[in-house]
Order: structure tokens, then sequence, then C-alpha cells
């Protein structure tokens, strides 16, 4: 090695100068790096016997080196501590300022102190404990070829089995272990069929008038046309798909406006695909969370030739999984994997397992039922707070489900409201967010409230804000 260098295991370059003594080149490198801050107070330095075998140096110059700057106060030396960087080592004052100036302090960018913004759950219900012990299981089983790097583009066949004894028994889905493909969500899902309806020549995809932006970008960026569906208390328009060669659905909670597909609907969809050869796809946004009655099944029980299937982990968990899943109709998995290639690059091998472990052994389902009891209860405290400002609020439209809900407003009335939010330093979105431009449907006044969003130390203060808010309305 030479002595141009040493690996503090934080990458720290020492400039030991030709011209100068050994013992003098390293004192003033380590002095400068304690100086300049890239050995910050506190770093445990290496032994001398260590960063002598590095630099090619004898022990006794390393040795001599700490001294010395020990006694000048740079580093410190005690019994069973090593040597470190001393405390107050502090890095000198940049260019164009003055030693002991005062720090210039820049304003903190603070964001809003509550969040009603729909579309994520509440993060402090995660259940660490669970998912440990479902991990700590899964390690210990893992196969050897868990820790290769993929060679089946489907995913782990242990989570894709967990998923199919699932979906079949809570959403009846009719999903195949070999027909299911994972991947890191409901966008790369999306993506991938994007990929497909491309190589099949698809030019039009019909999306409800309402959706994410997100999922309209992934559509336009694979060079699809879309067609919007005027959305109304029964859902999307399907009996409007003539023409489209898909088309994106929320049918058991249609995001935003929360209403549910009804039958009439749902058939009309499905008997368009077997008439045209169209695909339906189902994102099944907040299937698992329906309060007011059982919840209604997956479109994709109509028919499993038709419709693919797509689910994740966010909502019921976390969205920081990365995990989600296509069920796909028979000869579509081929097509996928061809756009999604070979290999399993996107989830994690060991958070397959890990979720399949917690599969198999009921966590997900005890989980996902205490969830669903605590979302219940905002859900009632939403309407009853909402219900105490009087009629300003006309109306908490769309079914009791899901993690947000919808309150209709007087018109013109969102736009001041969301920006009276963020003078109360609460973060709403209005229903025209949603919209698409090119929808044709009667303009409607509403905000969309995520009441999953908040954790559960910030709900009471959160809804406070909130009629604080709609209390401003005439």
């Amino acid at each position: 090695m030479t002595d141009s260098w040493a690996n503090f295991g934080a990458d720290l370059h020492l400039d030991l100068s030709a011209g100068r003594g050994r013992r003098a080149g390293l004192v003033e490198a380590l002095r400068e790096a304690a100086r300049s801050g890239r050995l910050a107070p506190g770093t445990r330095l290496p032994s001398s016997r260590s960063l002598a075998v590095d630099l090619g140096m004898a022990r006794n110059t390393v040795a001599d080196a700490y001294a010395e700057l020990v006694a000048e106060g740079w580093l410190t030396a005690r019994q069973g501590s090593g040597t470190r960087v001393a405390e107050r080592a502090r890095p000198r004052p940049g260019p164009g300022k003055a030693a002991g100036a005062a720090p210039v302090r820049r304003p903190e960018r603070r964001g809003p102190s509550y969040s009603l913004v729909p579309g994520t759950p509440d993060l402090s219900g995660f259940p660490r404990a669970a998912w440990l012990a479902a991990a700590r299981r899964a390690l210990t089983h893992a196969p050897n070829d868990a820790f290769g790097y993929g060679r089946d583009a489907r995913g782990r066949v242990e989570l894709r089995e967990a998923l199919a004894e699932y979906l079949a028994r809570v959403r009846g889905v009719y999903a195949d272990p070999e027909r299911i493909v994972l991947c890191a969500g409901f966008v790369q899902g999306l993506k991938l069929m994007s990929g497909v309806l491309r190589a099949r020549r698809v030019r039009e995809v019909a999306v409800e008038g309402y959706g994410l932006n997100v999922h309209r970008d992934v559509l336009a960026a694979a060079g699809l046309r879309m067609r919007p569906l005027p959305v109304d208390g029964a859902g999307a328009r399907t009996e409007d798909l003539a023409g489209a060669g898909a088309v994106l659905l929320t049918p058991a909670h249609q995001f935003p406006t929360g209403a549910a597909l009804t039958p009439a609907r749902r058939a009309a969809a499905v008997d368009w695909a077997r008439r045209t050869g169209g695909l339906i796809l189902e994102d099944d946004y907040d299937g698992e969370f329906r309060y007011d009655r059982q919840q209604i099944g997956a479109l994709q029980g109509l028919d499993p030739d038709r419709v693919v299937y797509l689910g994740t982990a966010s909502k019921a968990l976390a969205p920081g999984l990365r995990m989600g899943w296509l069920v796909l109709p028979p000869g579509l998995v081929e097509e996928v994997l061809a756009v999604k290639g070979r290999a399993e690059w996107t989830s994690s091998a060991l958070d397959q397992l890990t979720l399949a472990e917690f599969m198999r052994s009921g966590a997900y389902d005890r989980h996902v039922r205490g969830m669903r009891q605590r979302y219940f209860r905002r859900r009632e405290a939403l309407v009853a707070a909402v219900g105490a400002v009087g009629e300003r609020v006309t109306a908490v439209s769309g079914i009791s489900a899901g993690l947000h809900a919808v309150l209709d407003l007087p018109a013109g009335t969102e736009g001041p409201l969301v920006q009276a939010a963020a003078w109360h330093s609460l973060s709403l979105t209005g229903l025209s967010y949603y919209r698409h431009p090119e929808a044709d449907m009667p303009a409607r006044d509403a905000l969309v409230v995520g009441y999953g969003t908040p954790p559960d130390s910030a709900w009471g203060a959160t809804l406070a804000a909130l009629a604080a808010v709609l209390a401003v309305l005439p």
C-alpha cells in the first residue's frame, strides 16, 4: 500500500506530502483532518499498530504522532476507549468568515403541523414487533438461494403461494401462484402493464375522471392516450368504454370520490372486455377496509381471463415496504416478464419471505382487523366533527370505507378553504386536484380528507384544526 492515504472506515484522505519526515507528515495530516472537520469530534482512530500497517510505517512512528497530538489537545487517549478526536476540535471557519464569528442561521423550512392529505396509512401503526418476529422466522428458514440475485422475475414462490391463498380467501380473487408477478408497488405494476399495452399496440386507455396524476403520467409516458370516464355516485361510467383498448378502474372504493362500482357497471365492464378483447386493470385501492358491511369482492372474480388485478401492501402495512403484485390472466405472464426482465431486481427477497411468513402466521389478518377498527373510529369522529359545524358541509359522501372521506362543500368554497387550512398549518387537498383536465363532469367543490394519515398522537389536534377551518365557511 502507498503512503498517500489510509482507510479509517469512513474514507479519509491523508496527504503525507513528500519532503517532510514521515512522523511530521503524519502529525500534520491528522491535525489538518481534525481542524477541517474531515475527522469529526469523537471519531475513534485505528490503533497505532493498524495504522502503521496501513501506511507502511513503524508502529513507534504512529504512536509518537498520536502522543504529540494528544499533548496539543487535538486527540484524547483513554484506557479502554482508544484514541479519539477531541470534542473541542472544531472545523476552522470557511473562506470569508472571521474566526469566532457567529454562524449564520438559516430559517428552517417547516412544513404544516397537521396533515389530512389522502393516500397514506397511519405509519405509526406499523406492526413492528410482529414484523420483526416474522422476519426472524423467515431469515432462520430462508433457503440459501434467497440470498442470490433472484432468477425468477415473478418473485419468491413462498410469497406468491401465500398471496394466492390470502387473495382467494379475502378478496375473492382467482390467483394461481404461477400467474402472480411481484413488483415494487402499484406504480411499477402499472408501468409493466403500460409496456404490455404498448407492445400490443393499444392506443387508448380509459381512466376514471377523478384519479391520481402519477398514474396518468405513467400511461402518458408509455405513449398511451387517455379517455376520462365520468364518475358519479355509482362509480365510473363503464358503459362508455367503446373504442378503448384497456381501462384502469378502482371498483371497490373509487379514488378519490369514495364510490363503489355498482353491479350493473361491473357487468358492463366485463361484457365490454369479453366482447372486444380489452383488458381491465383493477386497482384494488382500500379493498380490505369496508366498515358498514362486508367488503366487496374484487372485480377480477367475475372474469379472471380479462382482468389484471393489482394490489399492494402500501395501505394495509406501509408504502415503504415497496411491495405489490399483479394477478394476471393466462398467457399474460410471459408478456409482463418480457417487459420486466428475467430476474427479480426490484423487491428484496428477504422482505418477500417476511411478508409470506407474516401472512401464513395470521399476523397480517390480525393487523388488518386492528387497523380497520382504528380507521372506522376515526371516520366516525370525522363525521361527528363535521356534523358539529352545522350545515356548512353539505355532505360526507362515498361509502364508509378506506382511509379517506369526501366532504362536499357549497359552490365556490373549495379553493378558499384549502388556503385557509394552510393558514392553520393543516394540509388539505381539494377534489379538483384529482380531476382529469378533459373530464366531462359537472363542477363539484369538495375536500378529500385522509383521516388515515395522522398518527394517533396527533389525531385529536388534527381534527380540531379541521373543525377550525370548516368554521370559516359562511
